[in-house]
């Protein structure tokens, strides 16, 4: 069936006139009656009854108007709640990023942002693995490489940096390390070698100094950041650590805050068809304001 056949069936049904349906589709009376005749054709049907009065729907006449009114009545909904989705923060908004950020730093944050935006229904997909944002997996990602898509929009969020944290009872036991060299005397948590590490020479903290083969003593391996946090918060030893994990008030101390290993760019990033939801705006700005207040850029 003819979209624009149908767009005019409608005005028509409504206007109950080819001449009033012409006046408010710009079109001709002429014009209007060949649309009509054309749709009655390909529907092999009648659906109006002409007369001197005016137009009357016949049976199938009526059938087709409920359906196409039906129709218009959601493209008219779609169309105002489209509009608001660009002028008004609501709706749902799916955000995918890693296990150490999105448990360490992210979701401590989500109560401030839902009470500012309570109309937003937000979804957090926690996952080290990379979803693929252009096939709506998600609506937007922080990632910390750069995104290879180039149909994606992308905001430097902030630099992440890494050090070396031990929890304070630890430290009262072991000492804290003056130099690097100290760190032979010192039980250390490493990312382990079964699954591929979230950034390169993420176990900088074994070759540092470059110490003697074996003058390091790896206490524990597991293959994931936040599994070393939660080794580190309990006492069990060293481990190098990205700084937005470490929240204030946790007891963990960084040692030898000198040394740092590589750094890793942050980024928000989402489909370019996204690029003028408001939900996507508020949620950037926001991000990029408790990175700011974090400090962790300096």
């Amino acid at each position: 069936m003819d979209w624009d056949k149908l767009r005019v069936f409608h005005a028509v049904a409504e206007a109950g006139s080819f001449t009033h349906a012409g006046e408010k589709l710009n079109l001709s009376q002429s014009a209007v009656s060949r649309q009509i005749s054309a749709l009655e054709e390909s529907l092999d049907v009648p659906l109006f009854h002409r007369h001197a009065r005016g137009l009357l729907l016949t049976e199938q006449g009526e059938l087709l108007y409920k359906t196409a009114r039906d129709v218009f009545t959601k493209l008219s909904m779609a169309e105002a709640r489209l509009q608001e989705s660009k002028e008004k923060a609501q709706g749902p908004l799916k955000v995918t990023t890693t296990v150490a950020f999105g448990s360490t730093w992210l979701t401590p944050r989500v109560r401030e942002f839902l009470t500012m935006y309570p109309e937003i229904e937000l979804a957090l997909l926690i996952d080290d693995t990379e979803v693929d944002l252009t096939m709506r997996h998600a609506d937007a990602a922080i990632r910390f490489t750069p995104p290879r898509q180039p149909d994606l929009i992308q905001r430097h969020l902030m630099t992440v940096r890494r050090h070396v944290y031990g929890a304070v009872d630890y430290l009262k036991r072991r000492g804290i390390p003056q130099t690097v060299d100290d760190l032979r005397h010192h039980d250390l948590i490493v990312f382990g070698t079964a699954t591929k590490p979230p950034v390169q020479n993420i176990n900088w903290l074994l070759d540092v100094g470059d110490p003697a083969p074996g003058d390091r003593r790896v206490v524990l391996q597991v293959n994931n950041q936040y599994a070393i946090y939660r080794a580190v918060r309990s006492g069990l030893g060293l481990a190098a650590l990205p700084d937005f994990m470490i929240a204030p008030n946790q007891n963990l101390v960084k040692v030898l805050p000198e040394i740092h290993g590589p750094t890793a760019e942050a980024f928000f990033v989402y489909a370019e068809e996204l690029r003028h939801s408001k939900r996507i705006a508020v949620f950037r700005d926001f991000l990029i304001r408790k990175v700011a207040e974090s400090r962790l850029n300096i």
